[in-house]
């Protein structure tokens, strides 16, 4: 539907708006064209709808959404569990421009128990609901080939794709193969093995891949023993054979608690752009499934509307039906017969600690991946970013910042590290022995060595780089600029000061700082420069103090000259190294006589 003006669609709009009723329920936006933009839940429609239009958005998205909206339809449902599951297969269906993105996983493996005549246990990629039994996704191959392993030793199962229907076979259309001549098969096809002992194992896999290995093992041991009783003891080794296979399989899983007995657990990592939900599946007190998803943002929306989304999507997924849920966060969301819990301590906290650092490390693997598959691509975007960010002229190829060290006062240095292409290069950093300042001045030592390195690299004709970070708030910032301006190069290279303790970002005269977002690449860039000066710093500092330590206390003793203590500082490296070697190989290095004096002055021991 087109309208000939603003007001006569604004008009359209506030009249559904206002029959909409006080229910739970979805709505749904379109465009001008007719296509749907987004698809929403809510527990009361006409309160949800109307906070769209009666109140400026601050967010650019939301705000292009609405002025996008040209039509509104909707749907009442029930209940609020109805909405969400309702909003989660719209959203799949049409895949909305301003609605939450799921990364789509067809690419991840399930196990399928076939809905069949003795049916076939195999791995799948496509979910078909046919009345099959699906178990999954998994998010390693390994993982399901493990599994298919183990039910080939235990189970005698068939893997042909014959219709085995009770007619068939009775009508003789099958002969057995070679797999039931070596025995991996017990011969259905032609009536050797009855459906109701087949089914016991196919409801034996069915337990093991719920995780319920226990009632399984408890299950076979029991059969054991009555064989053993019966002095059936060729029969009672082959099912002790079978337990030996699953109670290692069992060992292998990751038990969390014993007192721990369904559970689903849910983890969650946000970042600018997205999020990150891990699922744990405890069953018996032990981790039996893990699988993580990645959710693309469209409105900015919250980690708990994130949260909401990925529970129900995944609950559908791997068809989980638990009954209590551990969670970040409170969260607004119901379901029928479910709990939902915030662990604040013991094993369930521990098991959500675990849920979002498996989250944060899927993300971080992520992030891994795509930097080496794309890492032209990766730097080029991250440096564009900071010229953005940071309002630069061109793109900070060359990064290069500084900081002091002058711990108590003493032997007063500083540190000049170098980023290149936004990674460091170590080759090019430089230290900076302070020499025309005295006592603990910061704002002075920070001239001198910014007007030192620029001096040099002017002389050298070397080229400068695209941005200087520095350690500090106003009050290094003002002193580097005054070097800056001693070389005339203020204003010829951007400039910026970070302050610890908000990691605030200051301008050259602009007394209102910068606050980066904290998942911010541009942020990240400059933290770790500037970690890295420090390190790089405090590693010099230490090495000068403990070399003016060695060489104070040996230039004490009489009888040892400037070029002994050189020596032994070259070799030993410090007062304490020294002090632990043998009489013998500190008098190889100087004679006896220097040796003898060391010795006597320092107490040690021959």
């Amino acid at each position: 539907m087109k309208y000939s003006s603003v007001n006569s669609r604004i008009d359209h709009l506030k009249s559904l708006v206002s029959v909409l009723p006080n229910q739970p329920g979805i709505y749904q936006y379109f465009d001008n064209t007719g296509k749907i933009i987004y698809v929403g839940k809510a527990k009361d429609l006409k309160k949800r709808v109307s906070s769209y239009f009666s109140k400026n958005h601050d967010n650019r998205k939301t705000a292009l959404l609405v002025r996008n909206i040209h039509d509104i339809k909707h749907m009442v449902v029930e209940t609020e569990q109805d909405a969400l599951l309702l909003e989660n297969n719209l959203i799949k269906k049409y895949q909305p421009r301003y609605n939450i993105r799921l990364k789509d996983d067809k690419t991840y493996p399930w196990i399928v128990v076939k809905n069949e005549a003795f049916p076939r246990v195999f791995q799948t990629r496509n979910v078909v609901r046919d009345g099959s039994a699906y178990f999954g996704p998994y998010t390693s191959v390994f993982a399901v080939r493990t599994l298919l392993d183990l039910f080939r030793r235990i189970y005698k199962l068939r893997n042909c794709n014959l219709n085995l229907q009770s007619e068939n076979v009775k009508a003789g259309k099958y002969k057995v193969c070679l797999e039931y001549h070596i025995g991996n098969c017990l011969g259905p096809c032609e009536g050797h093995q009855e459906e109701r002992d087949y089914y016991k194992y196919i409801d034996e896999i069915k337990d093991i891949l719920k995780g319920n290995i226990s009632a399984v093992i408890k299950y076979l041991r029991e059969i054991m023993i009555g064989y053993s009783n019966n002095y059936q003891f060729e029969e009672a080794n082959q099912v002790k054979e079978k337990l030996d296979v699953l109670e290692k399989f069992q060992n292998r899983s990751t038990v969390v608690s014993a007192t721990i007995t369904d559970v689903d657990v849910y983890g969650i990592d946000v970042v600018e752009k997205s999020a990150f939900v891990n699922y744990l599946k405890v069953i018996n007190g032990a981790i039996v499934q893990t699988y993580t998803t990645e959710i693309k943002k469209a409105l900015d929306e919250s980690p708990e509307e994130l949260l909401e989304y990925a529970i129900v999507d995944i609950r559908q997924k791997i068809f989980s039906n638990a009954k209590e849920l551990l969670v970040p966060f409170k969260t607004d969301i119901s379901l029928d017969g479910v709990t939902f819990k915030v662990p604040m301590i013991g094993d369930k906290k521990k098991l959500m600690d675990l849920s979002i650092r498996n989250a944060k490390y899927f993300r971080l693997e992520k992030e891994k991946q795509f930097a080496l598959s794309k890492p032209a691509q990766s730097t080029n975007r991250i440096l564009e970013t900071m010229k953005k960010d940071l309002q630069l002229k061109e793109l900070p190829v060359q990064i290069e910042c500084f900081d002091n060290s002058n711990l108590q006062g003493t032997n007063p240095v500083a540190a000049c590290v170098v980023f290149k292409n936004g990674k460091p290069a170590k080759k090019e950093y430089r230290h900076f022995n302070i020499k025309t300042v005295d006592g603990p001045n910061d704002f002075a030592s920070m001239e001198e060595i910014i007007y030192r390195r620029y001096k040099r690299q002017v002389e050298e004709e070397k080229q400068l780089p695209q941005l200087i970070i520095i350690d500090g708030g106003k009050g290094q910032l003002g002193a580097a600029l005054n070097a800056l301006e001693k070389l005339s190069l203020r204003g010829k290279i951007p400039i910026i000061g970070i302050a610890k303790k908000l990691e605030e970002i200051f301008f050259p005269g602009d007394s209102v700082p910068l606050y980066l977002d904290k998942n911010s690449e541009t942020l990240k860039i400059i933290q770790q420069a500037r970690d890295e000066a420090h390190r790089f710093g405090i590693t010099f500092h230490r090495q000068k103090r403990s070399k003016n330590f060695i060489q104070s206390e040996l230039d004490n003793i009489p009888g040892i000259g400037e070029k002994t203590v050189q020596h032994l500082l070259r070799k030993f490296k410090s007062l304490e190294n020294l002090k632990k070697q043998t009489y013998d190989t500190v008098s190889a290095e100087i004679g006896d006589s220097r040796a003898t004096k060391i010795f006597n002055h320092l107490n040690i021991k021959n």
